[in-house]
This record gives C-alpha cells, structure tokens and sequence, in this order.
C-alpha cells in the first residue's frame, strides 16, 4: 500500500530541469523542507554545496541559523542520506557543518555542506570563490514588509559571486503567497502570476538564450490540518495559514461609504503599477471630501495631459512618480487625503495594489 505524501516535493517542478524554481505557496506545505532536503542530499551522495540566501543578515544570526535544520534532524533526513554517519548539524561563521556525537565528544565534519548569504551584506562575498556549490536557495523572496533598494540587482551580484563562470547551478527561490505584487515578478517577466492555480507549473524562457525558469504553485498534500480550526475567523487574510479559497494574503481596506453621481467627482487622476492602471476620484459629498479608487478598464485618453502618478519614469511634466512626496501644490493637496486615511478602494485588490505601490515610494 502506497503512503500518502504529507508535505510538498520538488519532483515535477525537477522534470523540467530549470536553471531558476520558483515555489509559491500557503505557509508549511514543505517547500523550505524540500529544498534544504535536496541541498542536503546532493552534498551527501556528491559534495556538492548548498547557499542558504536571505534578505537580512539578522536571518543568520543565533538561534534563527542554528535551528533551520531542525526539522530535517528530528525527521531523520541527516541519519538516512548519510546512512548513519552523521545526525546533527553545527553552525558557526556563516558556516553549516554535518555533526554527530560519540561518546559524549562532537564530532563536527572538516568542511561545510552550506553556506549563508544576505543580500544586506552582499559586498562581503564579492572575494569568496565558492567552486562546489551547485544549489542555491533564497527562502521567504515574497514580503509584505518592504523590499531591499534594487533588491534584484542585490540578488543577481550574490547570484554572479556565487556562480562565477560555471553553468552548473540550480536556483531555488521558495516564497508563502503574501503579496502577488514583487519586482522578482516583475524582472523575471512573470505575467500569468496571478491566474496561475494551486498545482500549475509555468515555464518561462528567454530569446535565444538557455535560461529556463519554471514557477510552481504548490500545492498541499495535507489538504487539512488537525490546526485549521484555530484560525476559523473571518478574516480572509486567515486562508494563507489554512490553504482554504485564494491563498494569496490580503489586507482588508475601506470600501465605498457612500454613493455618488458623475457631479460629485471634482478632479480625476491615475495610478499606473505593475501594468495596472487605476482611476482615482476626489469626490466632494455630504461636505466630505475623499478619493475613491478603482480600476479603469480602457487606455488612458489623454496621457500627456492627465496627471498620472507612476513609478516608471517619464518626462512629460504630467507624469509623477511620488503620490506622497509631491513636486507641485495640487499633488500635495492629493497627498492630504492619503495623509487623513480619506481614500477608499473599488476592492481589497485594488486596495494591494495602491499599497505596493506606495511601498515602492520609500526607496
């Protein structure tokens, strides 16, 4: 009788043989566990090294590091790959290092399986040669908080120090759905993003090259866990920790107070982020002065003269990047009604988007 698989496994996203795997998914299906596994296995039966990246140098200090492996100790994966040699793991300067005990003495094994990287202190690796290490794994790439300055050119340098000039190395980049908005989406071009379902795998590549990058919306095998109860208030946000309907995190925003007509609209601008383009109403009603935000389905019909605020830049004197940094006297008075929480949202996606894009402003 065949066991039932519990947690995620790489298997088919390895079939296509990617140079970059991107994993999507709900909090604890397995996808950290499965790549440190893989990383694990190949130093074991190869000596072929792992890089563990993070956003914060802070990921790897005391407890954070010396506990990532944990699971994969008390789930006996060091025991069974190494066939009992080893049981533990050490960390220590940066450094993971297989272990076991011998009569109450460590033995720690002469070189690391893997490595840590930070994107906060990447110049420090610039001079490092790392020749045997062939997996890379950037965990938790997707945060709700804010996004390191040109963050993906950070990650391409670790990547480059790292890689050298050899074309052996396999990229993980694993990540819970917490926001569907990221320049990781953006740079590697990743357009269907958001219809992708829970067990699609995408294949992107790139001209004439051989890149190969493949996304996988994983999916759990546990479709419940004995825990969900817990967590069964009504809060959407709550379906990323339960898998349960869209596991994309959202926040919740404020929607339409009240109803208007055409001539309570007194000025109209746009939004343009992540090829989404927004129409923004300040609408005076009631002797209540707010903006309301929604989509706009067609182009834009005056784009040289509508004021239009975006990130991208633009030379034309109506286009502004910053909504709260404001450059002329009626953006500023655009910018009070962020200021005074008066601006309210078509929906909650709408209401993700202004926010990653008022995200984008604090760099």
């Amino acid at each position: 009788m065949a066991i039932k698989q519990k947690y995620y496994s790489l298997s088919k996203i390895l079939e296509y043989n990617a140079h970059y795997n991107l994993l999507l998914g709900e909090r604890s299906n397995g996808k950290t566990f499965a790549c440190l596994e893989y990383g694990i296995r190949r130093y074991i039966e190869s000596g072929e090294q792992l890089a563990i990246v993070r956003r914060w140098n802070d990921d790897f200090k005391g407890k954070r590091a010396s506990v990532m492996f944990d699971s994969l100790i008390n789930a006996g994966i060091i025991t069974k790959y190494s066939k009992g040699e080893w049981t533990g793991i050490e960390f220590k300067s940066g450094r993971w290092y297989l272990m076991r005990m011998e009569e109450e003495k460590k033995i720690v094994d002469e070189t690391p399986f893997a490595y840590a990287f930070s994107l906060s202190a990447v110049e420090h690796d610039k001079s490092t040669y790392y020749p045997n290490i062939t997996t890379i794994f950037f965990d938790e790439f997707l945060t709700r908080q804010y996004y390191l300055p040109n963050e993906f050119i950070l990650f391409m340098n670790v990547l480059s120090t790292i890689i050298r000039d050899r074309n052996n190395v396999k990229i993980f980049m694993a990540g819970n759905t917490v926001n569907q908005y990221s320049p990781y989406f953006t740079e590697f071009g990743l357009k269907n993003i958001k219809n992708m379902k829970k067990g699609d795998i995408d294949i992107y590549k790139y001209g004439d090259s051989q890149l190969t990058l493949a996304v996988e919306f994983t999916d759990n095998p546990q479709k419940k866990k004995k825990s969900d109860f817990y967590f069964a208030f009504d809060n959407p946000a709550l379906d990323m920790i339960t898998g349960k309907n869209s596991v994309w995190e959202m926040d919740i925003y404020p929607h339409l107070p009240m109803k208007y007509a055409p001539k309570d609209v007194k000025f109209i601008y746009f939004i343009i982020f992540d090829n989404e383009i927004l129409q923004c109403e300040i609408i005076y009603l009631n002797k209540c002065l707010f903006t309301y935000i929604h989509r706009k389905t067609t182009e834009l019909q005056n784009p040289d003269k509508d004021l239009i605020f975006s990130p991208m830049s633009d030379p034309r004197p109506n286009w502004q990047k910053s909504i709260i940094h404001p450059t002329s006297n009626f953006a500023r008075e655009i910018a009070k009604t962020f200021n005074s929480d008066s601006v309210f949202y078509q929906d909650n996606e709408v209401g993700e988007i202004v926010n990653n894009y008022l995200k984008t402003l604090s760099h």
